[in-house]
């Protein structure tokens, strides 16, 4: 079957496409869901990039050290 010529672009073709493309840039985004609140207790394993003296005077206290990390950023959140 030999390629159809495609028809001539009409002004109506041109301002339908327009008016998609305008509708398309100036909708809302559907908004996220909102966040859950964090359950107390539960911890979220995160990946995190500490300053080597940092993580060091943190193990040099033994076992522990994630727990003592947690609450020194929990106490510079203010909680």
């Amino acid at each position: 079957m030999p390629d159809q010529p495609r028809r001539p672009r009409t002004l109506n073709d041109a301002r339908t496409e327009a008016e998609a493309a305008f509708k398309r840039t100036t909708t809302k985004p559907v908004e996220a869901p909102p966040k859950q609140a964090a359950i107390p207790g539960v911890r979220e394993q995160v990946t995190l990039r500490i300053d080597q003296d940092v993580l060091e005077y943190f193990q040099e206290g033994g076992p522990g050290w994630q727990d003592r990390i947690n609450e020194a950023l929990r106490k510079a959140a203010g909680k």
